[in-house]
Parts: C-alpha cells; structure tokens; sequence
C-alpha cells in the first residue's frame, strides 16, 4: 500500500470545517499523535511539537474551493505533501487526507500511522 485518502463526515458547514483546520493552532485539540503544541510563524505557517521532536505544518489552504493542503515536516520522517480537501455533503462536509507511504518506510509503520490518523480524526469529528 502506497496511498490511501482518509476521510471523515463532521457535522457542520464546510465553511466552519475550512476555516477550523486551516488554523494550525487548533491542531493540537484533534491530531493528538502528530502535533502535541502549536506556535504560529506567520504566513500559514506553524512551528509544531511532535513525538519525534519539533517540526513544522506550512497550510496551502484556499477557503473558495476547500483547499486545505499541507507541508508536514517532521524531524525523523522528513516532509509529507497531504492533500487535503474538505466538501460538502448533505449533513455538513467531508473532511479528505491523501497520505503517500514515504519511500523505505516498512508499511507496518506506514499502517500503524494510519490507525493514529483514524483516531484522530475521529476526534476531530468530535470537536465539530
């Protein structure tokens, strides 16, 4: 498995979904395993805490269109590229990730990740 795209339903307007996950100083209430603190640089970018030490979430967001990719660059697995959609559905919107498994990364890793992306984005559609 080399790709996969995640998603989960939230219970509000896409608008509110964009314009709360555009906002990396909110990332530590939902992606609980990636980002444990958030500090804001300026121009959409974050200076993140990870488990793996501190890194840094640059969001290539476009509100009209629900854009909402972004630069996760961590200290021990190098920069992910996530494409990253939110749409509307007739109960509020859908939230997408795209993930590509890093070249030599085992894909247990690769799997166990995805099962924290799970969770946190079940978290996220707590908060929502």
């Amino acid at each position: 498995m080399n790709f996969v795209t995640r998603s989960i339903a939230l219970s509000c307007s896409p608008q509110a979904a964009w314009k709360f996950l555009a906002d990396g100083g909110q990332w530590p209430r939902w992606a609980v395993h990636n980002v444990l603190a958030s500090t804001p640089l300026g121009h959409d970018r974050w200076q993140i805490q990870t488990p793996r030490g501190p890194g840094v979430l640059q969001i290539r967001g476009v509100d009209a269109y629900g854009i909402l990719d972004h630069e996760f660059i961590d200290p021990k697995e190098g920069k992910w590229n996530v494409p990253a959609r939110v749409v509307p559905i007739s109960t509020g919107a859908l939230f997408l990730m795209t993930l590509e498994r890093p070249p030599g990364m085992p894909d247990e890793f690769f799997r166990r990740g995805l099962a924290d992306l799970d969770d946190e984005l079940a978290r996220l559609a707590q908060l929502l």
